[in-house]
């Protein structure tokens, strides 16, 4: 099917136009009619993107289903998907039906928060999509304009501050991404992402004010694009805004930032920092092999004080972002195929933990850790499910988390076995925390009498929470069902880096003789 890509990306946005057009009122009737126009558009986006997954032919390493043309004011449109953006594309719109489902108890602005949603997706699916720097960048930053607003509307008390500080720490990392695009244009004379990959941008040593910029324009070309993907992951020590932001957001929030909005951190340096900038990523990987150890580790530790049950849960997503930039910055197959399962396993386990609390918030409306107890007697469904994500969380064999983790470290192991040895400790505070989570929440006796009339999960609920388990589950006895789409291009993006490496290096010998 021709346009096969755009049809996936614009449904979304096509349902939010309808919504604002035609929906009017703000009576119980209206506010269904818009949950289920939400539905349906992300449920059909679903369906429609597992084509473009049947039709993908993971041998072929280049981009596929490619559409290309003008846009607006002669800017190029150009979509396509290769082996690493594929799945992230499938996550997103497999995830979007879920939080649609998860938020039906919204009563405030409900037409409003569906659009917002559904323009998010189509902004998401952009990122994963778009071969052109521009339209790449406006997909990128245009995400943050509805997460602000499902932040600032839809969240607690301090969403003013929290949504203030997820756009500024995002939006500032960004405008450094946007003065490099444009000394790439004037360097290369093009936009297109894929003519860039082949581009050898310059990497010979210069100094600017008397300091020495050893790699030259790749150097600090990378450390541009660093500071943009750094904040959206987000690594230590540019984390901040993640837990305010993930503690103020509504459930439905949390599990897409959590899911999708932090993948394009990981997904920006796969597609522009390894294939682009090669010597000012070997340059710069010790530091950020470091920063990703400390952040396992430190994050890890945060975790393990928290009393907010979503905060909790919100560094435990920095440190096991650690364990991705780590895979990627390690620069070999196992390390980079690591690196995105740990991602699409990471966006089914950590949207089920933001699911899990928002189960207990819907009826207790306390996130507090020390507000509950003994749970498992009221609530056995409830605590089967927490158990099985806390354990995919720790990384437990059998399930998805613990596969992500293997590769990274093996991957890593390879290239600093110091990094990989402090990393390795984090997986052992993931358990400390996680665990102590859940013995407070589910085990002991019940004893407060708030929570002896609380109901276990409805059906809706567990229809949320069912293909979740699947993929967890599925993913970890069956891990080959990503790294056999993953691994032709990512074999080829390391090969590819390898060989620019060399080729510089050979580039600065002749140079300097």
């Amino acid at each position: 099917m021709d346009n096969l890509l755009s049809i996936v990306t614009f449904i979304p946005a096509l349902a939010a136009l309808i919504l604002a057009v035609f929906l009017r009122g703000d009576d119980d009737a209206a506010r269904k009619n818009a949950k289920w126009v939400a539905l349906f558009a992300t449920t059909v986006t679903f369906l429609v993107s597992l084509a473009i997954y049947a039709e993908f032919d993971p041998s072929d390493t280049g981009f596929q289903f490619v559409e290309e043309g003008e846009w607006l004011l002669g800017l190029k449109y150009k979509l396509g998907v290769d082996g690493i953006s594929v799945l992230f594309v499938l996550l997103t719109t497999f995830i979007m039906p879920l939080t649609i489902l998860a938020s039906w108890d919204v009563t405030a602005r409900v037409k409003e928060y569906m659009i917002a949603f559904l323009l998010l997706e189509t902004l998401m699916l952009g990122v994963f999509m778009a071969l052109d720097l521009v339209l790449f960048y406006l997909f990128f930053e245009g995400g943050l304009i509805p997460m602000f607003l499902i932040i600032g509307i839809w969240g607690g008390k301090n969403r003013i501050y929290a949504s203030f500080k997820f756009f500024l720490y995002t939006f500032l990392g960004s405008v450094l991404m946007l003065v490099a695009m444009v000394a790439m244009f004037a360097d290369a004379g093009t936009t297109d992402i894929v003519a860039l990959m082949d581009h050898q941008f310059g990497s010979e040593t210069f100094s600017v004010l008397g300091i020495q910029i050893v790699g030259g324009m790749q150097t600090l070309m990378f450390l541009a694009f660093f500071a943009s993907f750094a904040v959206k992951m987000p690594m230590w020590p540019v984390h901040t805004w993640l837990p305010d932001a993930h503690v103020q957001a509504p459930t439905a929030g949390s599990v897409v930032l959590a899911a999708i909005l932090l993948k394009m951190g990981g997904y920006g340096f796969l597609r522009f920092s390894l294939p682009m900038f090669p010597v000012g990523a070997e340059l710069l990987t010790p530091l950020v092999l470091w920063m990703s150890a400390i952040a396992v580790v430190y994050t890890s530790l945060v975790a393990l004080v928290q009393e907010d049950m979503k905060k909790l849960i919100a560094y435990s997503s920095v440190a096991h972002m650690g364990f991705v930039t780590m895979g990627i910055f390690a620069a070999n197959q196992q390390g980079v195929d690591g690196a995105i399962f740990q991602m699409l396993s990471h966006g089914f386990i950590s949207a089920a933990l933001f699911l899990i609390v928002g189960v207990i918030y819907d009826r207790m409306h306390t996130r507090d850790i020390a507000a509950y107890g003994g749970l498992v007697n009221r609530m056995p469904a409830y605590a089967l499910v927490f158990m099985l994500f806390t354990m995919a969380n720790v990384g437990l064999p059998g399930t998805s988390g613990f596969v992500g983790e293997f590769l990274t470290m093996m991957g890593a192991f390879q290239v600093n076995t110091w990094v990989t040895a402090v990393a390795a400790t984090g997986v052992i505070f993931s358990a400390g925390y996680a665990l102590w989570l859940y013995r407070r929440v589910v085990f002991g006796d019940l004893v407060k009498e708030s929570l002896k009339a609380i109901t276990d999960m409805n059906l809706r609920e567990k229809a949320v929470f069912a293909p979740l388990v699947v993929m967890t589950i599925l993913l970890g006895v069956y891990p080959s069902l990503v790294t056999d789409i993953i691994g032709p291009s990512t074999a080829a993006l390391v090969s590819n880096y390898d060989t620019s490496l060399a080729a510089a290096e050979a580039a600065s010998q002749i140079a300097s003789n």
